[in-house]
């Protein structure tokens, strides 16, 4: 039961860290924009 409820909790944070990074790279307004924001993405991690 136990660890049916880490695997829950953790699928919920996956999905709302997921839902972040789709924000973010939404918020570019244009293709050049999403390039930078994936590089940083890469270079850097995400921090919200």
């Amino acid at each position: 039961m136990f660890a049916y409820l880490l695997e829950k909790l953790g699928n919920w944070f996956e999905r709302s860290e997921q839902r972040r990074l789709d924000d973010y790279l939404a918020g570019s307004a244009d293709a050049v924009e999403i390039e930078r924001r994936l590089r940083r993405l890469d270079k850097n991690g995400y921090s919200g």
